[in-house]
Order: C-alpha cells, then sequence, then structure tokens
C-alpha cells in the first residue's frame, strides 16, 4: 500500500525563502486597495452516464452504474480573498496562457477595477507570468495590466501553502462529487457554489507563520554556512 503525496525538499533554500515570502504575503493586514487574492486551477474530466442512475430510496442509496462516457477535458480556475471571504470560480475549455490572461483582465478590471494592485499568490506554472498578458493583449495593455499585479510564488512541491488549492478541495467535496458531462451545466454549478460561499463570507484564517516554519519545518531550511 502507497499513498501519493506532495513531499518538499529538505535542507532547500529556494523552498524556504518562496515559503517565507507567502507567509509574510499571508500575515499582512487586509487592505482593500492592496487585496491579497489566491489563485489554483484544476482539470475536470466531463462525464456521463450510459445508464440513467437509479434514485435514493428509503434505505438505498443514489446508485451509478460503473461504466460512463468521456465527453472531454476543461479546467476550472480558482481565485480566493482569504480575508475578505471572496471567491470566484469558472471552467474554461483549456488552460492556455491566453486562457489565463483573460482571467487575469477579469479579475483586475471586473472583481478589483478599483484596487491600485492585486497582490497574487499562486504556483508557479509556466502560464503563470506577466508574460501571457503579452500574448493575449496589445503591448499597452498587457503592460497597464501587468504594472497592477504583485505577484508572490509558492515554492515547487509547496502547494499546501497556496489557499485557493484548499478552496478547490473544498469545492470538489462539496460541488463535483457526481458526473457532469457538460461545460455549461459544470459552470452553472460552480456560480451557485460561488454565490453560496460568497453569501456566508466564510473567510480563511491562516495562522501558520515564519516562526512556525523556522521551528516545525526546520528539516526544510539549509545549514547556515559560515566564513
Amino acid at each position: 500500500m502507497k499513498k501519493c503525496w506532495t513531499i518538499p525538499p529538505a535542507a532547500n533554500a529556494a523552498f524556504a525563502a518562496a515559503m517565507e515570502d507567502v507567509l509574510a504575503v499571508y500575515h499582512r493586514p487586509f487592505d482593500p486597495a492592496r487585496p491579497v487574492v489566491c489563485m489554483d486551477e484544476k482539470p475536470y474530466q466531463l462525464l456521463g452516464h450510459v445508464r440513467d442512475p437509479l434514485p435514493a430510496q428509503p434505505g438505498r442509496d443514489r446508485r451509478e452504474d460503473n461504466e460512463y462516457v468521456r465527453s472531454g477535458t476543461c479546467s476550472i480556475f480558482c481565485w480566493v480573498e482569504p480575508l475578505r471571504g471572496w471567491r470566484r470560480v469558472d471552467a474554461r475549455p483549456r488552460r492556455t496562457r491566453v486562457d489565463w490572461a483573460h482571467q487575469v483582465e477579469h479579475l483586475l478590471t471586473v472583481d478589483y477595477p478599483d484596487a491600485a494592485t492585486v497582490v497574487l499568490v499562486m504556483d508557479n506554472l509556466n502560464t503563470h507570468t506577466t508574460a501571457s498578458l503579452y500574448e493575449a493583449f496589445d503591448p499597452a495593455k498587457a503592460f497597464a495590466l501587468a504594472q497592477r499585479l504583485e505577484i508572490h510564488h509558492t515554492p515547487k512541491h509547496g502547494s499546501w501553502l497556496n489557499i485557493a488549492e484548499i478552496e478547490l478541495s473544498a469545492l470538489t467535496r462539496q460541488c463535483l462529487d457526481r458526473r457532469i458531462d457538460d461545460l455549461t451545466v459544470l459552470n452553472t454549478e460552480l456560480a451557485a457554489w460561488q454565490q453560496h460561499t460568497n453569501s456566508n463570507q466564510r473567510q480563511v484564517d491562516w495562522h501558520f507563520t515564519t516562526d512556525d516554519a523556522r521551528v516545525k519545518l526546520r528539516h526544510l531550511y539549509p545549514t547556515t554556512r559560515r566564513n
């Protein structure tokens, strides 16, 4: 028996530096002019039924045939502002640089039009750079959007530091626990989940600090070299 797990590298300066950078960002005070937003994305397999499921009855769970039809794949983008208790989720057919760039444009022009800067925490996927903006928009617009971003990348093998990934796990449990075979239907379900969670203003109170990391995760730090 085995379990797949994201194992961070031991005694790695790059990991420690990126981890402490993100932890410091999470402990900034709430500032509407410079909101801290986390983003992540996940692939999603659209699946349909070969046979209609049997509905639940007293004493018997709903039953689905173990055979299914693949209806393509898509990517779910998740944006979270932990201190405000806000999130936006959206499924797109692909996850290219241009897709990410248009998501960022929406973030800056629709979600946060009045923010001077959006502090963006995300992993270092090759599409998650301001260069993607230049593939989607003319140089003037790409530059203007990029100037409103302050980007912080989580370390490699440090996905647990991304609050948006935690939100995606909650979304998967609460909304994606059944087969969905159509992108439009999926986005309808995502919108309902988004509205419900935002109406509750469920904030994320992150407690783990750099001081905690230096004690509890000491093995992730390199040995200090002295001259």
